[in-house]
């Protein structure tokens, strides 16, 4: 490699005889620290030569990425200054290769006659599988695969220019991953908004579209194979090329996403820019593409995928890849080449590598989520003895000073609040449940800044007090028929504009002007699909003193995006209750005022031109008021922000009066514990009481 300080090629067998010779132009430190552990494997005898091979995640086969395999144009500036625009759409062209060298299948001239026969009868069994997959894929919807059927059962390899090379034609084109490093600093105030409003744009696009995908294939109950929303998702994002930060290879923190940030699914980081791998864990960029001709690593997930990796948070000792078995079992000696080389390299020249942490959580729509932990160096690089005997490259990360903290620190944090909370925190805590068990789960409150109680001293609401009249004025009471829970073409499906507004996990497929849930004329059980905000409470929920905003909420478990939280309760007054109620100086909550950000949550404008934001079920103008003054419940504590998490989406359920919904707050992403909810109150300074959320 072309180093500017001599470092020996490990890739190179040695030879017996001179393993005890050093060369005079090798590092000292890497002669000494490397090649001593390494000829702890070099016997008289032949070296096992191990297989190259990425850290896999085991729910991630169905995606392949190739940016290893194409050679692109070298690029000049090795770190060069950001351009304006970190954004753009590329993707991979892919050719099969028939060797490591990338020799052209087509141009192989060496392949004696019987290798000819092995490869012309390979190619008519994959053409025969192709073809199959191809037409498989159309029967689920995917109009943009092309399948040409092989006629000709060739026996011999056929010359290029007169065979088809694959069966199954793909209509999209992609550009290549770019390979030129930048590293993004000194950002101002308004750039990180920018920058974190278009990865929050981007991330719900993506929730929207996956869960989307799953509420669909519920409608086609015959499918066999069904597509996983992560992939049909990123995969529609990819076309239209919403994929960020892919003209450009980032190294550092990425612009909009933030330290703590959550993920329950790989193809999401990809999407985002934050790990460009959907399989390996060594995120980098490969020789071919470097200026200097060096691999060059710029990301690692650290999911316990390999038995000798050790976490401690702040420091790790990160394992390699390379060299496992289909059990994930070490059964090879591990290579210095690929990620691990770029790992070396990276050490070598003081680039850090970003850090996301994949590990297991209980009630997650996924097997595992992932959280970004910030920036790591890498201080040292070491060949060493596995746990299953054999040899594996071991690397010693170190957290850089000054980060926030860690997302998978507060996620353990939170675990434990969970069920020993004064353990925890022995000062702070003025109530272990404001809602004096009104609610299914706890809702506690905590101040360590002064003595302000002010939440003690409401009465607490579970539900909305609606007016009698709310309830005379709804017509007949109708409701489907339904006997184990509802179907797409009943009649509460048809109230909806034939479409549930929940999935089968509960969460919001798109938002709309109003939610027809089953209520008490329904025949449906209590387990019903249309059935999810009404069942109240269900994460536990935290009022905390704030510097920054007086009284805020934050959760104690992680919300997934499109999940319900809570109902914003009150007592509903009528426009004239409300100008008396009003000039007596009570606080007043005017539902009219909330901004529409329901028609955020499932806006695929950037997706399908035709796309049309929901009008059905319309919604007459709302012309009252709640009062909160002196009965509320926890939403009235969640704080202001022109970024919330939280939406505002009216439903319908114990009555059918269009002018008094509810008003049932969801997830607009994915919030992790001990992380504030806000809400666009539209004019909040003017009439609501709340603080804004500096963005």
């Amino acid at each position: 490699m072309d180093s500017p300080i001599p470092f020996q090629d490990l890739n190179l067998l040695p030879d017996p005889s001179s393993t005890a010779v050093m060369t005079a132009a090798t590092s000292p430190k890497t002669a000494t620290g490397i090649n001593s552990s390494f000829n702890k494997f070099v016997d008289t005898g032949k070296l096992l030569t191990p297989k190259l091979e990425p850290k896999l995640e085991p729910f991630d086969d169905l995606f392949e990425t190739r940016e290893s395999q194409q050679p692109q144009s070298v690029q000049q500036p090795f770190l060069s200054t950001p351009s304006s625009n970190f954004f753009s759409n590329t993707d991979f062209s892919q050719t099969p290769f028939s060797d490591q060298n990338h020799t052209p299948l087509s141009q192989s001239s060496s392949i004696s006659s019987d290798k000819d026969n092995v490869y012309s009868e390979f190619y008519r069994i994959s053409q025969l599988f192709r073809s199959a997959f191809g037409k498989g894929l159309q029967s689920y919807g995917d109009a943009d695969v092309e399948v040409v059927d092989p006629d000709a059962q060739a026996i011999v390899p056929v010359p290029e220019e007169n065979q088809i090379s694959t069966v199954v034609v793909s209509k999209r084109r992609y550009d290549k991953r770019s390979s030129e490093l930048v590293r993004v600093t000194d950002l101002g105030v308004e750039d990180q908004r920018y920058f974190r409003d278009v990865v929050r744009r981007t991330r719900m696009i993506f929730d929207s579209l996956r869960v989307l995908s799953t509420a669909e294939e519920e409608k086609s109950p015959g499918l066999m194979r069904r597509l996983r929303g992560d992939l049909r998702a990123s995969s529609l994002m990819r076309e239209r090329g919403l994929w960020l930060n892919r003209d450009k290879r980032i190294v550092g923190s990425i612009p909009g996403v933030h330290i703590g940030d959550l993920f329950f699914f790989r193809m999401e980081l990809c999407v985002v820019g934050l790990h460009g791998q959907a399989q390996a864990g060594i995120d980098y960029v490969p020789a071919s593409q470097s200026s200097n001709g060096e691999p060059i690593a710029t990301s690692i997930i650290v999911s316990g995928g390999y038995e000798d990796d050790e976490d401690a948070g702040d420091m790790i000792i990160y394992t390699g890849h390379g060299g496992q078995d289909k059990f994930s079992k070490q059964c090879m000696h591990q290579k210095l080449e690929g990620g691990n080389l770029a790992l070396e390299r990276s050490m070598h020249y003081g680039i850090e590598v970003r850090v996301i942490r994949g590990m297991k959580y209980a009630g997650s729509v996924a097997s595992k989520i992932y959280v970004y932990d910030g920036l790591y160096r890498i201080l040292d690089c070491w060949f060493d003895v596995g746990k299953s005997g054999f040899g594996v490259y071991k690397y010693k990360l170190l957290r850089i000073d000054g980060q926030a903290e860690m997302g998978s620190s507060i996620l353990k944090f939170a675990e434990n609040l969970r069920t020993k909370p004064l353990s925890l925190r022995p000062s702070g805590y003025l109530s272990l449940d404001i809602s004096m068990k009104k609610e299914a789960v706890p809702v506690l409150l905590f101040n360590d800044i002064d003595n302000d109680q002010e939440p003690l001293y409401y009465e607490y609401l579970v539900r909305t007090v609606f007016p009698p009249f709310a309830f005379h004025q709804s017509g007949s009471g109708t409701g489907c028929s339904c006997v184990t829970s509802c179907v797409h073409d009943c009649f509460c499906a048809m109230k909806n504009g034939g479409e549930f507004g929940y999935d089968q996990n509960g969460f919001l497929v798109r938002g709309k002007p109003i939610i027809f849930e089953c209520g008490p004329f329904c025949q449906c059980p209590p387990q019903c699909r249309n059935r999810v905000s009404q069942k109240g409470l269900k994460h536990r929920l935290e009022v905390f003193r704030s510097r920054e905003t007086g009284w805020g909420v934050r959760s104690l478990d992680l919300i997934h995006a499109g999940a319900f939280i809570c109902e914003y309760a009150g007592v509903v007054l009528t426009r004239e209750q409300a100008q008396v109620f009003s000039m007596n100086g009570d606080t007043l909550i005017y539902p009219n005022r909330f901004s529409d950000r329901w028609a955020e949550w499932g806006d695929l404008s950037q997706i399908y031109s035709n796309y049309v934001r929901p009008s059905y079920p319309s919604v007459p103008p709302l012309d009252f008021a709640m009062d909160v003054s002196r009965m509320r419940n926890v939403a009235c504590y969640i704080s202001h922000s022109t970024s919330p998490n939280v939406l505002v989406q009216f439903v319908l359920y114990d009555h059918n009066n269009l002018m008094f919904p509810h008003l049932m707050l969801f997830a607009m992403e994915n919030i992790p514990p001990l992380r504030e909810l806000s809400i666009d109150y539209g004019v909040a300074d003017d009439w609501s009481g709340k603080l804004a959320i500096c963005n």
